[in-house]
């Protein structure tokens, strides 16, 4: 069927085999079983089947197809029903790609719905059957293993943004100014703050699986979560700090142009003063007036010349010695 990616029914912590979507409920009618779905961009059909299987509400259902929804953990009656971003790197552009999952919990059941270029869970699920003890807990755990699975793709990217903000400080301050660092600041900027809306919510929704308002959840799969809550905060804590050194690193590059291009204002001004004395004296001596002090002394010209390139000497001296040159 499209979209779906795996259908299979669980029980004591072992696989019992893949189960067709209009059999579910026939499966779940024996104790002790809770099915996973995992699903990817399904259409609407898919999600109306699904629906109809598990009595899942339609608000729900309509957040699920549509997509685009913020990171979020709602309680619809007897099940949950949860919204994730996924980030990871791309490792042909380096930049992030953005994903979003939906998670259906209820006390039999687990249907995860990808969006977008999210990363499959094929591993997750791997890990899972590979821990038939913990499995055994039921959809509660195969929650948390999902959630962590996807919490822990965001260190990758914050780390591979310090070695970004590592490379931007050098550019910074190896004395190359360029409109090229400046943009780069800001798109680090942009970038981060698409991260910070995918993992600030998550400490509202880990604070809230943790506490007494998941009552689905048994008390011992409520420690796992915990876990996440720890992993969720450090991002979040690494994502502010990026966030501020970014901050300060265009700071520190707007006043390292600004001093710049003061040196540059004092090199020009010291030039030009040294050359006003030459033009201020040639100015006089260009006005042809006819009665002027030594034009006609024949020692007039060099002794001009002299004091013009005395004076631009004790000037460039003066200057050099000051820093402005």
């Amino acid at each position: 069927m499209k979209g779906v990616v795996n259908s299979v029914a669980y029980a004591g912590g072992l696989r019992i085999g893949e189960v067709a979507i209009p059999d579910i409920s026939e499966v779940l009618k024996q104790p002790g079983r809770f099915v996973w779905i995992g699903l990817h961009e399904p259409d609407a059909e898919v999600l109306a089947e699904v629906q109809q299987e598990f009595s899942l509400h339609d608000l729900a259902v309509e957040d699920a197809a549509r997509a685009h929804q913020r990171p979020k953990l709602e309680r619809y009656g007897d099940s949950l029903f949860i919204v994730l971003r996924t980030a990871h790197l791309d490792p042909a552009t380096g930049g992030i790609e953005f994903g979003e999952t939906h998670l259906f919990v209820g006390a039999s059941y687990v249907v995860s719905v990808r969006h977008g270029p999210s990363l499959p869970y094929v591993a997750v699920r791997s890990r899972c059957e590979a821990s038939p003890p913990l499995l055994a807990r039921g959809p509660g755990f195969v929650l948390y293993a999902l959630m962590d699975f996807i919490v822990d793709q965001y260190f990758p990217v914050v780390d591979a943004y310090e070695d970004k903000l590592q490379a931007l400080e050098g550019a910074i301050f190896d004395n190359t100014f360029s409109r090229d660092t400046t943009e780069r600041i800001y798109g680090l900027k942009r970038d981060l703050l698409e991260v910070k809306r995918g993992v600030a919510p998550l400490v509202d929704v880990c604070n809230r699986l943790v506490r007494a308002d998941a009552a689905l959840l048994p008390e011992d799969v409520r420690v796992y979560f915990r876990d996440v809550y720890d992993h969720v905060v450090r991002i979040n804590e690494m994502i502010d700090t990026l966030r501020e050194l970014l901050t300060s690193a265009l700071e520190a590059n707007l006043s390292l142009i600004s001093v710049s291009q003061n040196e540059a204002m004092k090199r020009l001004a010291g030039w030009a003063a040294i050359f006003a004395v030459p033009t201020m004296i040639a100015g006089v001596y260009g006005m042809n007036f006819k009665f002027m002090p030594e034009l006609e002394w024949f020692y007039g010209y060099p002794l001009v010349m002299a004091i013009m390139l005395g004076a631009c000497g004790y000037l460039f001296y003066r200057f050099k010695r000051s820093g402005w040159l």
